[in-house]
């Protein structure tokens, strides 16, 4: 009682320990993430690899004029209401408006929604490891591993529709989540408002995610994956064969019955994602939703293969990023000379200064994160065997039980939700002939960032000293490899020593 009596006399004294210290943190994580992605937003006054289509695209729309570029129109209408609303308010100086959109703008103007959508990722990310795990501070870890991931940075810096994919895709899981504790949180057989409202939502979420890019559906079908492993293990359960359970809120995924998955998953996604084609088809009426499908799968079906472009990497490289890619290289002769962005680069004479943006993600973090999947497919493999176990017990003798202790439980059920979807964000691509590209491995890429959170959590709770320094050691790797890879995120002045530097493998050219 003493002991006891002392602690709130600490806190009583102390008003700090008072303080709302998880939002505060969270909030100072956003803070830095915004003011990286800011900062130098207007750097190259030009179009930065794919924003000459989809800036253009903005800027048409903008207009009036239909622009196709391969993918659904709904980041075309976001880069154009942030043009709109940047040049409304005058945002950006003299010195940062082109007219290589079509209209005399300011870079800033068809790059700041980015910046703000990837700054908000990391809270995102972190807030779904909260509904997860329970605890603060995998969501915390989450948070801030993920605002290190130096791909994510540079696809916030330029008028690409990557960021803009995840945010929906992940705002769907968020809601989906909301949606499964609101069951937990009754007994009763009625849906309780909070859930439906929470389905309704992720089903938006899902559909707007689809409406970036069609590769935007494997946030739904991880979804999908989840809910039938869960049914499956229900029917197993309920023929007197042990039961692996989820922990919550994911064992509320058979509270949903077809009725109500159907309208969240397949009707709400499909009405967003029709409903995102209106505006673009009423500018030209003759066109249609099912033409424009046709036309988007016959584009598709026509890139070309691995020898389409230079930096197209197989799905299979992409867990140990063997193929990096180039979005910007230009020279100068010293520092305070202005980028040369249209003309001709330093004579090769020179010692020159480069400004190479690598959409490249930070090393450290992303070999880890693929270390921690792999331990959590481990562990996964492990309980699923000893279930196996229980269920030939169950055969031979009399009916055996299988529960976990609530702290794996919840890890494990974590765990689960890591591999699921990252299984399905990067095997989808197994099959695929066309051209691609080591971004199209970003949502994998940011559910291993949650894996090592996991990982990470569980190595800070042992009692083993080791793990815990390991744990530190990873983290402080992290940030180190973020400042380290820094000037090819932002497109820093850098020597071609430094340069050299930073390719660790010859393929990062």
């Amino acid at each position: 009682m003493r002991r006891t009596a002392s602690v709130a006399q600490v806190a009583k004294s102390a008003p700090f320990l008072r303080l709302p210290w998880f939002a505060l943190v969270m909030l100072g994580i956003f803070g830095v993430s915004l003011g990286l992605r800011l900062w130098g937003l207007a750097r190259f006054n030009t179009l930065v690899f794919d924003e000459v289509y989809y800036a253009r695209f903005a800027a048409g729309f903008l207009q009036g004029r239909q622009e196709f570029g391969g993918h659904p129109p709904l980041s075309t209408y976001l880069i154009a209401g942030g043009i709109w609303l940047a040049e409304t308010l005058n945002w950006g100086g003299p010195e940062t408006y082109n007219g290589l959109t079509g209209l005399y703008i300011s870079t800033v103007s068809y790059r700041w929604l980015n910046a703000m959508t990837g700054a908000l990722l990391p809270l995102v990310l972190g807030a779904i490891a909260l509904l997860l795990t329970g605890r603060k501070s995998v969501a915390l870890l989450t948070a801030l591993l993920a605002a290190c991931e130096g791909f994510l940075l540079v696809e916030s810096r330029y008028a690409l529709n990557n960021v803009y994919l995840l945010l929906f895709g992940l705002l769907g899981w968020w809601f989906l989540l909301r949606s499964l504790r609101a069951f937990q949180a009754t007994s009763a057989p009625a849906v309780p408002p909070a859930a439906w409202v929470n389905l309704v939502l992720a089903g938006i979420g899902f559909g707007a995610s689809v409406g970036i890019k069609w590769n935007g559906v494997a946030f739904m079908a991880g979804a999908y994956l989840l809910w039938a492993i869960a049914w499956g293990m229900q029917f197993l359960h309920q023929r007197g064969l042990p039961h692996l359970p989820f922990a919550a809120p994911l064992a509320q995924f058979t509270r949903l019955n077809a009725g109500w998955w159907a309208l969240g998953m397949a009707g709400i996604p499909f009405l967003t994602y029709y409903l995102s084609w209106l505006p673009y088809i009423q500018i030209d009426p003759s066109t249609s939703f099912a033409g424009w499908q046709n036309r988007i799968l016959d584009y598709h079906s026509r890139v070309g293969g691995m020898d389409a472009h230079p930096y197209c990497s197989p799905w299979y490289t992409w867990p140990l990023m063997l193929r990096p890619v180039a979005y910007f290289y230009k020279t100068a002769i010293a520092p305070g000379d202005p980028v040369p962005v249209i003309g001709p680069d330093a004579p090769a004479s020179a010692d020159p200064v480069i400004y190479d943006v690598h959409a490249i993600g930070n090393p450290l973090l992303w070999w880890l994160g693929a270390l921690a999947v792999g331990l959590l497919l481990g562990a996964l493999g492990h309980w699923v065997w000893r279930w196996v176990k229980a269920v030939q017990s169950a055969r031979t003798d009399s009916p055996a039980s299988f529960a976990l202790p609530p702290n794996p439980q919840h890890y494990l059920t974590a765990a689960a939700f890591v591999v699921g979807n990252w299984a399905v964000q990067w095997l989808m691509w197994m099959r695929v002939s066309r051209c691609t590209f080591l971004y199209h491995y970003m949502g994998a890429e940011l559910l291993t960032v949650l894996g090592l959170a996991i990982a990470l959590d569980r190595c800070f709770q042992s009692p083993k000293p080791l793990l815990r320094r390991l744990g530190w050691g990873a983290i402080a790797l992290v940030i180190l490899g973020f400042i380290f890879w820094m000037p090819l995120f932002l497109g820093l002045p850098i020597s071609s020593g430094a340069l050299q530097l930073r390719r660790w493998l010859p393929s990062w050219i």
